[in-house]
Parts: C-alpha cells; sequence; structure tokens
C-alpha cells in the first residue's frame, strides 16, 4: 500500500499544467502554481518527497452575440506548461457545441466562434478541455471544465401581447379614469445594460387618453366626453426599449376605446302641438296616431313612458308606450259624440323610466306636448232611450191591445225619420207586432202564462232615409198570471177502508194543486158536492193547510154488499175569480187484520184503474228476455252438433262419397268406375262397387233386369237414374258419375279430338268464324294456316 502512495505522489508531481487564457476584454485571475510541501514516509528509504499542486479556476470567457465581423471571432486560448512547442502536445475541446459553434486549433489551443449567435437562443454554454500526447495518446493535463457565456446586445424589440385591444369606459367618465393596461415584453437580458428597460407613449388619441410611460395604463385625457358626440377611439400605444433613449427599439400596438352610454340626456318632443283626429263612431282601444320624443341615448336610458298630465280630454282618451319604437299612441278610451263636443285638448308628458341620479342637476328628465283631437260627425243609427226595456202583460190581455212602447231617435243633428220592426227570428210564432211609426207594441194572438211565461223578442230601429242604419234593442215580456185554471187533485189515491173501520177513522190524506200562480200564494178548500153533503158513509174535513182528510161515519163497511165507493169532492181556490173543480175519490173496501192493514180486496176492486205496478212489468218483460236467450242459446248448440256438410265448395267433388282432388286421367283412369258399360250397354246387369275405396256400409245388391239389344247410351243412362231414385234401399247419399255425353244433333257436330280423322290432310274450319262472338277463340285457334302444324 505504501509503495501505491509513492507512485501517485511522484505522478502528480511530473504532471503539473499551466493554461493562459487570453482574453483581453474580460478579467482573469489565474492561481499560479504554488509548491505545497507534502511530507511522506517511503516504505523503502522513508525519505520526505517534495511535489508541486497544480490549482487552477477558469473565468468565463465572454463573446458577443450577432457577430457580424468578415473573420472567425476569437474567444481564447488553452495552454499547458508541458506544451514545448514541438507539436507533440493535441488539444481536444468537447462539450456544448464544440466542433460546430466553437473550433479549437488542436496545436496551439486557441479557441474560434465559427458562427453568429443569438443569446435568446442560448445565453450559456459550458465546454471541457484536454491536452493529450501525440506519441503515447496519454493525458499529460487533467480534463478542464470552463463557461462560455453569450454578451447580450440591444437585438430584439419590445413585443405586446395582443396585436390588438379593446376597451370600453362609460361617457362623461372624469379625467384620469383607468381605460385598459397594455403590456408589452422585450427578449433581451434585463440584466445586461438597458437593452430589455421598455417604456410607453401614445402616438395617437390625444389629448382623449394618455399612457403612464411605465405601466402601460391608459387613462382618460379630456373631461366630459360625450358618446352622442364621438363614441369610437382609436389609440395607438408604443412601447420602446433602451429606457426611451434614442436608438432603443420599438413596437406598437392598437387599442380600440368605445364611450358606453349613461342617460345623460333627457327626451325631448320634436314639436310642441299635434293634431289627431278621430271619427265619433270610433270604438274604444281604436289608436288615432303616434307621437315619439327624442332621446340621443341608447338601451334603456333612451326608454320612454307617455302619460296624459291633463287636459279635456284625459277621462276620453288614453296613451299608451309601443316598447319597441318608444312611441306613444293615442287610443280611444270612451265613445265619443259630436254632437256633444267636437274639439279635445291633451297635455302629454315623456318621461325617462330609469333616469340616473348623477346627471339630475343637469334638469328635468321629461318633455311635455300638447295634443289637439278634432271628433268627426258620422251617420250613426238610431239610438233606443234604454238599453232593454221590460213589459208586464196579463195573459188574459186581447188581441190588438197594445202593451208597451219603444222609443229610439237619430244622433245627429239631420234627425232622420225612424221606422220601427220586430225581428222574427225573436218571434217565430208572432205573437206580437208593432207600429212601425211610433213604436207601440200590441198582441196579435192570444197569451198563455203556463204555457210561455216569457217572450223575449228585439225590436230594430232603421232610419228610413238610410237603411243601413239600424240598430237593435232586447224587449223582455212577461205574462203575468191570471186566475184561469181551477185546482185538482195532486194525484190519483188508491183509497181503501177495512171491513171493521169504526167511525171517525181516518182512512186518507187528499192535496191539490193549481197551475196558475198567484201572488199571495194558494189556498185551497175541500168539501163534498152539495148532494153528498150528507154522505152517511164518509166525510171530508179540511185541514186549513191545503189538504183534506177522509173520515168513515159509520162502523164497519162489508165487500158483499158494497165493495167501492165512490166519494165526489168539490176544491176550489181563493183568487178571482174563483175556479174550482170536482174530483171523485174511489174507496175500495178490503179485509184487514186487527191493526188495519189491508190484507184483501175484492177481484173488481183490484182490477181497478191501478192495473200492474211498474215492479210488475219489469219482471215479466225480464222473464221473457231470458226465454228469449235461451231459445237463442239451444239453437246455436243445436246448429253446432250438425254434421259437416259433404260438399265443402264449389271444387269439390265427390263420386261414391269420395272425394277427388285432382283432376284424373281421362277415359285412362277406370279406377272410379268401368268405363266398359258405356261402351258396351249388353254388360252384365249387375252392380258393381268401387274399385278405388272401401264403401262405408254394405247395401243388398240390387238386380236390375237385362237391358235390350242396341239400346241408346241415352236411354241407358236415364233408365239407370230412375231406377236409383225409386229403389228404397239406395245409400243416403249422392252419386255423381260423369258419362262425357255429349248429346245428338248439335248443329256444329261433335267438336271431340277422339273422333278426329287420324290423317294429317289440311281441313278447313273458316266456318268457325260465321257462328258469332262465343266461337271467337275457336276461330282464332283452327283458323289459322299453320295452327296444326304448330
Amino acid at each position: 500500500m505504501m509503495r501505491t502512495y509513492s507512485f501517485l505522489a511522484v505522478l502528480l508531481w511530473s504532471c503539473m499544467l499551466h493554461v493562459i487564457h487570453m482574453m483581453p476584454p474580460p478579467k482573469r485571475n489565474n492561481k499560479h502554481s504554488q509548491s505545497e510541501k507534502v511530507t511522506g514516509l517511503s516504505e523503502n528509504d522513508g525519505k520526505t518527497l517534495h511535489r508541486t499542486k497544480r490549482g487552477w479556476m477558469w473565468n468565463q470567457f465572454f463573446l458577443l452575440e450577432e457577430y457580424t465581423g468578415p473573420d472567425t471571432q476569437y474567444v481564447g486560448k488553452l495552454h499547458t506548461d508541458q506544451d514545448k512547442g514541438d507539436g507533440n502536445l493535441k488539444y481536444i475541446l468537447t462539450g456544448d457545441g464544440a466542433g460546430s459553434l466553437f473550433i479549437i486549433d488542436e496545436n496551439t489551443g486557441d479557441i474560434h466562434a465559427a458562427k453568429k449567435l443569438d443569446r435568446e437562443e442560448k445565453s450559456l454554454y459550458v465546454l471541457r478541455a484536454k491536452a493529450i500526447d501525440r506519441k503515447t495518446g496519454r493525458q499529460v493535463e487533467p480534463e478542464s471544465e470552463f463557461i462560455i457565456k453569450i454578451h447580450d446586445i440591444n437585438d430584439n424589440e419590445p413585443k405586446f401581447t395582443k396585436d390588438m385591444y379593446t376597451a370600453s369606459i362609460p361617457e362623461m367618465s372624469g379625467v384620469g379614469t383607468s381605460v385598459i393596461q397594455v403590456t408589452a415584453t422585450d427578449a433581451d437580458d434585463a440584466s445586461y445594460g438597458n437593452s430589455a428597460k421598455v417604456v410607453y407613449s401614445i402616438l395617437q388619441g390625444q389629448p382623449y387618453f394618455s399612457v403612464d410611460p411605465e405601466t402601460g395604463i391608459i387613462k382618460t385625457a379630456l373631461p366630459d366626453m360625450s358618446r352622442e358626440n364621438r363614441e369610437q377611439y382609436q389609440v395607438v400605444i408604443q412601447a420602446k426599449d433602451m429606457g426611451g433613449q434614442m436608438g432603443g427599439l420599438s413596437g406598437t400596438t392598437t387599442v380600440n376605446i368605445t364611450l358606453t352610454d349613461v342617460n345623460d340626456n333627457p327626451p325631448r318632443f320634436p314639436q310642441s302641438t299635434y293634431q289627431f283626429s278621430s271619427p265619433e263612431s270610433a270604438q274604444p282601444g281604436t289608436p288615432l296616431g303616434r307621437i315619439k320624443a327624442n332621446d340621443p341615448d341608447v338601451g334603456e336610458n333612451a326608454e320612454i313612458e307617455y302619460s296624459i298630465s291633463r287636459g279635456d280630454g284625459s277621462d276620453m282618451f288614453d296613451i299608451v308606450t309601443d316598447k319597441d319604437t318608444q312611441e306613444g299612441i293615442i287610443t280611444v278610451k270612451k265613445h265619443l259624440d259630436f254632437e256633444n263636443k267636437m274639439l279635445y285638448t291633451l297635455r302629454v308628458e315623456a318621461t325617462n323610466t330609469h333616469p340616473d341620479p348623477r346627471f339630475l342637476q343637469l334638469g328635468s328628465f321629461k318633455d311635455t306636448a300638447l295634443v289637439k283631437i278634432s271628433v268627426e260627425d258620422v251617420d250613426e243609427p238610431p239610438v233606443f232611450s234604454r238599453p232593454w226595456y221590460l213589459i208586464d202583460v196579463d195573459e188574459d190581455a186581447k188581441e190588438g191591445s197594445i202593451i208597451g212602447q219603444v222609443v229610439a231617435q237619430d244622433p245627429d243633428t239631420t234627425k232622420n225619420a225612424i221606422k220601427y220592426s220586430v225581428d222574427r227570428h225573436t218571434d217565430l210564432d208572432r205573437i206580437f207586432n208593432i207600429y212601425s211609426g211610433n213604436g207601440s207594441l200590441f198582441i196579435s194572438k192570444p197569451l198563455d202564462r203556463e204555457e210561455t211565461p216569457w217572450h223575449n223578442i228585439t225590436v230594430i230601429a232603421t232610419e228610413i232615409n238610410n237603411p243601413k242604419q239600424s240598430s237593435q234593442i232586447p224587449v223582455f215580456i212577461r205574462i203575468l198570471d191570471i186566475n184561469d185554471h181551477a185546482p185538482e187533485f195532486a194525484k190519483y189515491y188508491e183509497t181503501f177502508v177495512c171491513e171493521n173501520a169504526k167511525a171517525g177513522q181516518l182512512i186518507q190524506t187528499v192535496s191539490a194543486v193549481d197551475k196558475d200562480e198567484p201572488l199571495q200564494g194558494h189556498r185551497f178548500f175541500f168539501e163534498l158536492v152539495p148532494e153528498f153533503a150528507a154522505h152517511p158513509n164518509f166525510s171530508v174535513v179540511d185541514n186549513k193547510d191545503n189538504t183534506a182528510g177522509i173520515m168513515t161515519r159509520r162502523n164497519g163497511y162489508s165487500r158483499s154488499k158494497m165493495n167501492t165507493y165512490l166519494l165526489p169532492i168539490i176544491i176550489f181556490d181563493n183568487d178571482y175569480p174563483i175556479q174550482s173543480s170536482t174530483g171523485t175519490l174511489t174507496i175500495r173496501v178490503c179485509a184487514c187484520d186487527s191493526r188495519g192493514n189491508m190484507q184483501s180486496c175484492s177481484a173488481e176492486a183490484l182490477l181497478l184503474p191501478a192495473g200492474l205496478s211498474t215492479g210488475a212489468l219489469v219482471a215479466i218483460l225480464l222473464c221473457i228476455v231470458i226465454l228469449l236467450v235461451l231459445v237463442v242459446l239451444f239453437t246455436a248448440l243445436k246448429r253446432q252438433r250438425k254434421k259437416e256438410p259433404l260438399i265443402i265448395s264449389k271444387d269439390d267433388v265427390r263420386d261414391n262419397i269420395v272425394t277427388y282432388n285432382d283432376e284424373g286421367g281421362g277415359e285412362e283412369d277406370t279406377q272410379a268406375f268401368d268405363i266398359g258399360t258405356l261402351r258396351n250397354p249388353e254388360a252384365r246387369e249387375e252392380s258393381k262397387m268401387r274399385r278405388d275405396v272401401i264403401p262405408e256400409a254394405i247395401f243388398q245388391i240390387r238386380r236390375t233386369g237385362p237391358l235390350w239389344e242396341n239400346i241408346d247410351i241415352q236411354d241407358f243412362i236415364h233408365r239407370r237414374l230412375k231406377e236409383n231414385d225409386s229403389d228404397p234401399a239406395a245409400p243416403p247419399y249422392d252419386s255423381l258419375a260423369t258419362y262425357a255425353y255429349e248429346g245428338n244433333d248439335s248443329i256444329a257436330n261433335s267438336l271431340s279430338s277422339l273422333e278426329s280423322l287420324t290423317t294429317e290432310g289440311n281441313q278447313d274450319y273458316d266456318y268457325l268464324s260465321d257462328w258469332g262472338p262465343r266461337f271467337k277463340k275457336l276461330a282464332d285457334m283452327y283458323g289459322g294456316e299453320d295452327s296444326d302444324r304448330d
């Protein structure tokens, strides 16, 4: 270990490096080599060793940016004491920009800047240098680090954060009111010189605005700037570096300043007097005209409210504000009358709805104008003396009697004559009429209060000279009652008396009704007719409350002797003239229990007009309905039980109860029946079963007699049909068999292809065209020359 330490000490002693820094402007502070005694104990001889400690500290190299000289810019020089000038040492530079921005002469150690540098891109470069022996490749000095700092020059102008600013300020603001602050920045080094010191100034916008040179705050410079005079201002602000000194760089920006509105102007009418006219027929709410007060302010500061302050027409007219146009609309408030007043005068006032208290000292924020309205005369319809008429008339008034009068007159100065008429749509029965000259109403037909107590008719008044001018008035006619109806029983009474009744027993209470309506109310009286005044069986007691009680006058009644009693009762009222009627009360004699409850009456009595009660009729009808429902259900169930019909559709053809769903094979189909029977009438006369199906039932085979020789097929078919119709053992179903019999004596002869000639000779079918439209298809098929060949 001691040997290693001794070797390192000798190596440090021999490798001492001196570097010379040769850049004139900046100062250098080189610490030269200092001899330092290091005492070390050698392992071999223990001698004291002396070594020289190499100490250095590199100052920063400074280099101006944006160098534009013809030669490369000299930075500095690296040198070591080991360099004897014989070219054995080689200097190497590494770090930021080494080899590209900074180039070192490997023989001399001189450093140059190869390119123009920009401090704003990079202001500091850190590099490392070392010296090596060319022969051995070993470093003769340890690697040393140094810094190259770029010195700033004023090569950047100030730049604003925005190319254009927008600001606003209320009009009439005081001097020095802050508007907006603008800001400019300079990319130069603020710590070196005044290259980045920015000063603001105003180039355009004076004398209205000013700018603080240090902060860039724009302020107002004139008092009471009015938006109505000028609303927009464009201010140009300059920012200059070098503290604003000559030679500094500058930048500009534009500030658009708008004066916002305040309510500093009152409304003003452009004229002091306005003239309008209105026809007297104008309805309330009709607009007559518009007036407007001008206000140079905008928005809510220009909103105006119009009102009528005074004038003789303040009750006849009104004014409302149009919020969209800020105009005052003069309208009719009440009906006008030219004959009553022809000219009205109004004092209209216009007031701001949002006054600004700061400007109230300038004066009142309202204005007034005089409005004159003249009323124009028009031809008006007649006017009735009342809005409606009410006429009372007795119902016994005679036909032709006058019941009342309506009066109307022409309101115009001409006073045209008027005629009257009744609107027949309101008097379809023509009960009333009117004298056209004086408006007197009279009766044309009899009245009946009980049928129609009120009549509402309409009377029309029309100018004779101008029939278009007419007016209508309702007339309400009330029919007054007279005592022309007699009272009668309130209802039909079913009265009975018990066989065991006692004398003086109440058996019924009756009341009466009257169609009349006397003013003092109804009052009815009840008594027996004079002929029955001394009735031995019953009596009538008037209860003095429009009711009467039927009382018995003897003990016991017998149904066998008399089962029904008829008791005539007179009912009369107390009105004038007195009206009366006679009602007959039917009293049945019935058997009752000890408590007086009816148990049974005679059959004759039970069948009197009482008839069937409502409940009994309902019960009978309900039973009938139930029976009908049961019959319908029974019929429906019976239909569902029926078997499905043999032939379901038109296309379903059955032969011997066998359904064929195909067309069959024609003459080759011999499964359904034996066609030989047709071809050979002399075939054996025996019944044959179908060979394609199994019969549902086996019937006794019926033997038939032999056919005659040379019998015709038609006769054969008729005979078989007759035999089957008369055969009691025939199956209970229909049998359909097609025999393809064409018949005889056809004028067209046979058209079947079975009898056609087998030769291929041409045949003439032109005669088919003469048979009419029914054979047109056949004529088209066979009439062609090539039809057979095709």
